[in-house]
Parts: C-alpha cells; structure tokens; sequence
C-alpha cells in the first residue's frame, strides 16, 4: 500500500509503516477508533491482531461480533506483561508469519491504569523503539490510550512516541508535533533505584556455572519452583554469559525479594549501544544474539540502564 493509501485516515507519510496513537475518554470511544479500523483490514483482506487488556479484549469481541473469529486476540495483560517481549513475542511474531505483500494490522494497548512504576519506564521506551522495529514495513499499529484513567505524563509520552495522532472524539489522525522517539528512549534509561542487603556474587568466565546455582538456590529459598525456578536459572545463565563475552569478561550477580516477586540482577562494565537488543526475533541461521532476547521472552518484566560505567540488567520472576 501506497503512502497516500493510508488506512482510516491517517495522514500520508514516505514510510509505509504506520504507528498512531489513538486518545479515547470512555468505552464509546476506545470502540468507536479500534471496531471501524479493525473491520476495514478485514475488508482489504488484510491480516489483523488485537493484543490489549483482557477487560478491554472482551469488550472488543463483543463489539465485533462475527467479526471476531477473523481475528488473532490476544491479552496483553498476559502476552505483553513484560514491555520488552512485546515487540518479538507479539508484534513482531504476528506481522513477520505473514510475508505477503498484503499491510498487516495491529492494536496494541500496552500502556493501562495500573501498570506499575517499575514497568511503565520499559513500555515509554517500548513505544519509541517500536518505530525504528517497523521501519519500512507495510504495517499499521493503533495503540489506544485512556486520556482519563492515565497520567498526563503518559499521555504526554504518546504524543512523544507516536508520529501521528488521533485526539479523543476524532475519527482522523493528525501529526503529532511533539514526536520524538529517540528522547523518550534516552530519558527512561534512567539508574535502576538501588537495593540495599542484596548479597553480590562476582562472576567472571570460570565461575559461571557457580553463579547460575547460586541464582537457582536463592530463587527456591525464596519461593520458586518449577518452570519459573528454571527460568530464573536459564535467565542468569544468559546474562552472566552476556557480561563475560561482551562486558568486560565479568560483572556481578544479584538476587532477591521484592514484593511478590524474585528479583535478579546482572551488572558489568560493557557498553551497551543498541537499544532494540533483546527485541529482535533471532532468525534460524543467526549464531549468538539470543541472550537478552531469550531473557525478555521469560521474564515477567526487563528494566536495563546503560551508563557510562556500564550496564545493569534487572529482571523480575512472579512467584
């Protein structure tokens, strides 16, 4: 599709990619933007995905009606719980199993009331790298957002994230004049808060099976089991690797309690420079470069802060 061909009135621009936000105030109007958007991809032949919250899911497949069986729905609470996975595990696995010519459509809504202050930063920084993931593909991704129930800082962050714009109550989009991608990203990578009586373990290329036990006996003396205790243990294995081959040959490895949550933390003297590492889907013939990817697929949530002194890799585990 052309860029004057731009679905649901959208402006017209030289990248065929397309990444509106879309301000809504009530129930009306969230399904007033996404119902209409959604049916005339389906009326194009176009493939469609919606990924929001589960409440909002619901309201959608209703309002669809028939409609619905037409379409891949999928719970963000659940699917994009970590902003980090979202690009990969979500959009990203959507638009790339569908290599046709034909413009795939998604809504996603990974910003709610009630995303926590620990995960709002990574889904800023999510919605400004999603431009530079998408970049010349033939892909629209409306991503709502309540202007009523969000802070005024995320709300201004969309206008920041999004290169157009549809205000609460319109039915087109406009460009936004606050768009800037790149800031927003620089400004949520911001120091991680520090964390007091969490035992360090140095690590360096001749201890790193040590530190993965370590990670494991400390994730089940603090409550997990099964698949999740293993995922603590494959994450800290990826991590740690990470430090020894790209930061440095060593860092050091933290683990501990917060809330309901097991924390673990990687931090090591390299330097991190591609802030859409870890959100790339690996292709089949890719050798390495699977480390922070693998981590943002099994983790309830990726903070990262990359200084001058080098890089920090939290990651939380639900217990």
């Amino acid at each position: 599709m052309s860029a004057a061909a731009a679905p649901g009135g959208l402006p017209a621009a030289p990248d065929p990619f397309l990444h509106p936000a879309l301000f809504y105030r009530d129930e009306a109007e969230y399904l007033d933007g996404i119902v209409p958007f959604v049916r005339e991809g389906l009326a194009a032949g176009e493939p469609v995905a919606v990924a929001v919250p589960g409440e909002n899911l619901a309201l959608v497949r209703d309002a669809l009606g028939g409609d619905a069986a037409s379409v891949r729905l999928l719970d963000m609470r659940e699917e994009g719980r970590n902003p980090g996975r979202i690009i990969p595990g979500v959009l990203r696995a959507f638009a790339d199993a569908r290599p046709d010519a034909r413009r795939v459509r998604i809504v996603g809504e990974p910003v709610w009331a009630g995303r926590s202050a620990a995960e709002y930063p990574a889904c800023a920084q999510h919605e400004a790298l999603i431009n530079a993931a998408f970049r010349g593909r033939a892909v629209t991704i409306l991503c709502p957002y309540g202007v009523r129930t969000l802070p005024r800082r995320m709300v201004a962050d969309a206008h920041a994230t999004h290169p157009s714009v549809i205000p609460a109550g319109a039915r087109t989009a406009r460009t936004s004049a606050a768009y800037a991608p790149d800031e927003v990203v620089a400004r949520y990578n911001e120091p991680l808060p520090p964390v007091a009586d969490a035992p360090a373990f140095p690590f360096v290329a001749e201890t790193l099976t040590r530190a993965r036990h370590v990670a494991a006996d400390e994730g089940r003396r603090l409550g997990l089991t099964g698949m999740r205790l293993e995922d603590l243990a494959l994450a800290t294995a990826e991590l740690t690797t990470n430090s020894v081959v790209h930061g440095g040959g060593s860092g050091v490895l933290r683990v501990w309690p917060e809330g309901g949550r097991v924390v673990c933390e990687v931090r090591d003297g390299g330097r991190f420079t591609d802030p859409l590492a870890g959100r790339r889907p690996a292709s089949r013939d890719q050798r390495g470069g699977r480390g922070l990817l693998m981590v943002n697929l099994i983790a309830d949530l990726v903070r990262l802060h990359a200084g001058e002194d080098g890089t920090t890799v939290r990651c939380w585990f639900t217990r």
